[in-house]
């Protein structure tokens, strides 16, 4: 019993400060209430809508936008493929029996279930808007059709294919027509910049596809470089570009940002490593489908379920390559995004220790589980010498002194300068349990604190303080043409040479050859290799 109220007794101030505490965050929360209603009151309320705590799942608004870009894709696809079939003679065509299995009558029949879909999701993103009620059941039955009708279109497109080349041949005199019809560019014709570009199949083509994807991309044109990459996926089979095109239709969603590009970003790295799970590139991908993932992530206060999903992909990451390259940038990643886990932790915990010695109701089980939890997973946590005093206390309160003497111990020997310490000696010498003498400091470095300005701007954002690199695999943010792995990949005609091994992603050792080797002045014109100057053949790429 004197143990008992000895135990008490010290902690009483902690419970008085602990209490100041509480009202000191109560304080600063309507301080950050009333600036934030005061500077971006007149700001829509859904720039800043954060999901339900409790949800693990893209919102409802999320599914449909992915949906909707996806179906718009597959939409301009099409319309490219029809715009080349359609000749002169359909007009006369029209008279003849109808033939289901004729690619014309194919792609119209795609055309219209597309728009069909289209037209569905548009419904309910209006209703969803609106906040009017809907059938749950029907976003599911959507995202169904989309997926089947992306693997019909993709078929029919690569089937149909040789007939387009051999009707744009035929047709070749009638463009030449329709092009003179202009007046410097400006008036006339109508026809579509990327008409013939993405309507027939014709040899060597798919290297101007990529290269002119690769200029729309790096204007920001991003609709337009995914359907040129696209035009590559589906027309061109056998092209030495394909990979790459399919990587860069990823790394063209990672680039546009926005929360449903990331969410398309993540699942078109993932789609990649599905296809190519031993390219060299793989481990970029691995990381960017992680990096996706963390720049949706929330305040450690908020929805943890991006946070999840990003240190599951980061330790795949290095369990699958645990020799590759970008290990040290991963394993700084995965500490930033375990500090955010960590820290959520602690909030809980936090909040059930203050309840029970604020109010004397309920008990210390939560906290003790949520801070040993930190404990068993997260070692390099910057607030772990809070998290091991509050864990002894909690033994030590539960009567369990070993327990408790054990980790006021580790907070000292850990943390020979934190603001626990001598609080940690006060209670060993009430345990009687012995204060080591040496300190074994914990590697993991100490989070500098926060500005208070830096604090509000990210309350109000709500995103969490992490580092990513917002560049693609093979286009950069800012990149020009040339500095880029992407314009090595045309130099060498879609195969990547040695020594582009990534030290990070986009940054790439570019091998340069000698000024007076045809080659070389061949690849940096950026003409296409002829016969008499092959393309360089790569030498060997890391397995």
């Amino acid at each position: 019993m004197k143990f008992e109220s000895d135990s008490r007794k010290s902690l009483n101030p902690h419970t008085d400060k602990f209490l100041l505490e509480v009202d000191l965050m109560k304080s600063r929360f309507l301080i950050l209430a009333a600036f934030c209603a005061l500077v971006f009151g007149l700001l829509p309320q859904s720039g800043f809508a954060q999901k339900p705590s409790g949800q693990t799942e893209l919102s409802t608004g999320q599914r449909l936008d992915v949906m909707s870009s996806k179906l718009d894709l597959l939409r301009r696809s099409l319309s490219s493929a029809l715009k080349v079939m359609e000749d002169k003679n359909s007009k006369e065509n029209k008279e003849k029996k109808t033939n289901a299995d004729d690619p014309i009558v194919r792609l119209k029949s795609l055309e219209k279930e597309v728009a069909g879909v289209n037209s569905e999701v548009n419904d309910l993103r209006t209703k969803n808007d609106k906040a009017e009620k809907f059938d749950a059941t029907a976003i599911d039955r959507l995202e169904a059709s989309t997926a089947e009708l992306n693997t019909r279109v993709e078929s029919t497109l690569q089937e149909t294919a040789g007939l387009r080349n051999t009707t744009a041949a035929a047709n070749a005199n009638d463009n030449k027509k329709k092009k003179k019809g202009k007046f410097f560019g400006l008036f006339g014709g109508g026809e579509d910049k990327y008409a013939d570009l993405t309507g027939a199949a014709v040899a060597g083509r798919d290297r101007v596809l990529f290269e002119e994807a690769a200029k729309e991309v790096r204007k920001g044109h991003h609709d337009t470089g995914r359907l040129l990459f696209a035009t590559i996926i589906n027309t061109y089979p056998d092209s030495p570009f394909l990979a790459l095109a399919k990587l860069a239709i990823a790394d063209s969603f990672f680039l546009e940002g926005t929360t449903s590009s990331l969410i398309q970003a993540a699942q078109a790295y993932q789609d990649w490593l599905t296809f190519f799970p031993t390219d060299p590139l793989a481990d970029d991908a691995s990381l960017k489908v992680a990096e996706a993932e963390m720049r949706q992530m929330g305040l450690s206060d908020r929805d943890i379920s991006h946070a999840k999903k990003a240190e599951l992909r980061l330790k795949v990451l290095l369990q699958q390559y645990p020799k590759s390259p970008l290990r040290q940038t991963v394993e700084a990643r995965l500490a930033e995004v375990q500090e955010n886990l960590a820290m959520h932790n602690l909030l809980i915990a936090r909040f059930y220790y203050d309840v029970k010695y604020s109010t004397g109701k309920g008990g210390l089980k939560g906290s003790q589980s949520r801070l040993k939890e930190i404990v068993d997973k997260y070692p390099c946590f910057s607030y772990n010498d809070e998290v091991f005093y509050r864990l002894a206390t909690t033994y030590q309160t539960e009567e369990e002194p070993d327990e408790a003497a054990r980790y006021y111990q580790k907070l000292i020997q850990e943390f020979p300068e934190s603001e626990y310490n001598e609080k940690a000696r006060e209670q060993l010498n009430i345990i009687g349990a012995p204060i080591p003498d040496k300190s074994a400091p914990n590697p993991c470095s100490k989070k500098p604190q926060q500005s208070f300005m830096g604090n509000l701007m990210q309350q109000v954002s709500g995103r969490a303080d992490v580092t990513v690199n917002k560049n693609g695999i093979l286009i950069s943010k800012e990149g020009k043409e040339g500095s880029d792995l992407i314009d090595e990949a045309l130099r060498y005609n879609g195969t990547l040479p040695a020594l582009t091994t990534p030290d990070a992603p986009t940054q790439r050792s570019i091998p340069k050859a000698p000024a007076s080797d045809p080659k070389t002045r061949n690849a940096t014109s950026g003409a296409a290799p002829t016969a008499s100057t092959p393309a360089p053949s790569p030498a060997v790429i890391k397995p």
